[in-house]
């Protein structure tokens, strides 16, 4: 029996919350908890009273929401189904989906991923969970049963139940590759896919990998991807990948987007008389663009030309269409002149001659104080070295075009170096190229502002690969670079998680 007792002590009343009950045949008091003078009981009562010793503070709303959408998803299951284990700590699936939250809220290393999930609201999610067993070994380990295959077979469960759920649209597919540089040792043979090519974030010192996504226009989806040797050709990769998607949007879409209603938008560095001919041979509609020199005719089209069409939904854009055969095909072509485009390459142009000019000067004023005396030590150069040097310096895009140089033997064994710029160089290069763009498709019932606008839904996969390479924002290439320093070669997990 619980009571509340009243007790005076020097004349002050205390109360106290006790309990009774039978001990040894008697009534006893139990136990008691002191309460305190009413005056306190009051300012407990109004919440007042000490501040509490001691607070945690967990991350609540994000971990939440993410680990609801694994939930409706059914990560964890569709893992499981494929990579089965004891019944022992935290499965497989459980593994793959923390590693995901993590990546999407604060990207941690594998030794610090208790650190975070210990101050998150993950836990009552997962009671299992521990230090020891989400140390860095124990990710590793589960990585490790999920190969190649079974990763695809996961992803493929788990995207089609979100493509239904979600209503993604798949009739617009963005493509294009990226690569991350390793530091993988030159001599370290077990990674087969590491290679050394031409990186798009500079470091070509580097050992690579490359990556190409498919990734729908409607809400950024990723859809199918491929992890590929550093050294291929983008060209090259392109019709390997093709096919394959091609299958994999069958098994996809089903009744619900035929594949060929389907258009694969990509860049120009994807062209080759292979892509273009698979293309026609699988049926797959496509948007891409084509290079300036290859179509000469239609590069050297002033922009001021009658031609040209504005489009009340693009503002400072203009075009054209254009049928013409390409790639042993006729095909539709829309020459576009974009505004904004024509003053970032303007701008860009006047850089690169600013800095090519300074350097020719330099290297001018070197062969003339080498005449004079100046310059003493070392060999002086020949016409051919120079004439290599200039190649150097002008190897910007447009520079050999604009800037023309000219070495000359003199009699003292010194030769000369002259350069001008070619005024009527650049005034036709920027009544004609820049700001142009050429765009080639096979949907000729398209208008050429539809065409234009998948055209520039191209921007969406760039900006995928932009957060990718975020360090702060995705740190997708820390982990993937992570991975391979590991185990020495690509692990299929990898390529999951950066879906």
């Amino acid at each position: 029996m619980e009571r509340l007792e009243a007790k005076k002590i020097s004349g002050h009343t205390y109360y106290y919350y006790s309990n009774w009950g039978w001990q040894d045949g008697k009534c006893r008091r139990m136990w008691q908890k002191y309460l305190g003078k009413p005056g306190d009981i009051l300012k407990a009562v109004e919440g007042g009273g000490p501040p509490p010793l001691h607070a945690e503070v967990f991350q609540w709303g994000l971990p939440c929401a993410l680990w609801k959408e694994v939930l409706r998803a059914r990560i964890v299951e569709e893992t499981d189904a494929l990579c089965p284990k004891r019944e022992q700590g935290l499965t497989t699936g459980q593994y793959m989906a923390v590693a995901a939250v993590n990546r999407a809220i604060c990207p941690k290393s594998k030794r610090s991923m208790w650190e975070w999930f210990s101050q998150t609201a993950l836990l009552r999610f997962l009671p299992g969970a521990s230090n020891a067993a989400l140390g860095s070994q124990r990710f590793w380990d589960h990585m490790e049963r999920v190969d190649a295959d079974t990763a695809m077979a996961v992803w493929k469960r788990i995207l089609s139940k979100v493509v239904r759920a979600e209503g993604i649209d798949l009739s617009s597919v963005s493509y294009d590759g990226t690569n991350f540089y390793t530091f993988i040792d030159t001599f370290n043979v077990r990674c087969k896919l590491a290679k050394r090519g031409k990186n798009k974030q500079g470091r070509s010192n580097l050992r690579q990998i490359s990556y190409a996504l498919f990734c729908a226009s409607d809400g950024h989806m990723p859809l199918y991807y491929d992890v590929y040797e550093g050294n291929r050709n983008d060209a090259k990769e392109f019709p390997e990948i093709l096919g394959r998607f091609q299958g994999f949007l069958h098994e996809l879409s089903q009744a619900s987007c035929p594949v060929d209603k389907t258009t694969v938008i990509f860049d120009k560095g994807n062209n080759s008389k292979t892509s273009f001919a698979l293309l026609d041979s699988l049926g797959v509609g496509f948007v891409g663009s084509v290079k300036l020199d290859e179509h000469k005719d239609l590069a050297e089209i002033p922009n001021n030309d009658p031609r040209f069409q504005s489009y009340s939904e693009l503002e400072g854009t203009k075009g054209f269409r254009f049928e013409k055969e390409v790639y042993g095909k006729e095909r539709t072509l829309v020459v576009t002149f974009n505004q904004n485009l024509f003053d970032a390459q303007w701008l860009t142009v006047q850089n690169d001659m600013a800095k090519a000019v300074e350097k020719l000067s330099s290297l001018r004023q070197r062969l003339e104080d080498r005449a004079a005396g100046v310059i003493k030590q070392g060999k002086s150069p020949s016409k051919e070295s120079l004439e290599n040097q200039c190649k150097g310096i002008l190897s910007r895009q447009h520079m050999k075009r604009l800037i023309k140089t000219e070495v000359l033997e003199s009699t003292d064994g010194v030769p000369r170096l002259r350069y001008e710029l070619d005024a009527e160089a650049f005034q036709a290069l920027t009544e004609t190229s820049l700001g142009k763009t050429i765009l080639i498709t096979n949907r000729g019932d398209w208008d050429e502002a539809s065409i234009i606008s998948a055209y520039r839904s191209q921007f969406i996969i760039e900006g995928v690969f932009k957060e990718m390479k975020d360090r702060q924002t995705g740190s997708w290439c820390r982990f993937i670079t992570g991975r391979i320093r590991k185990s020495g070669c690509m692990g299929s997990t990898a390529q999951w998680l950066c879906c």
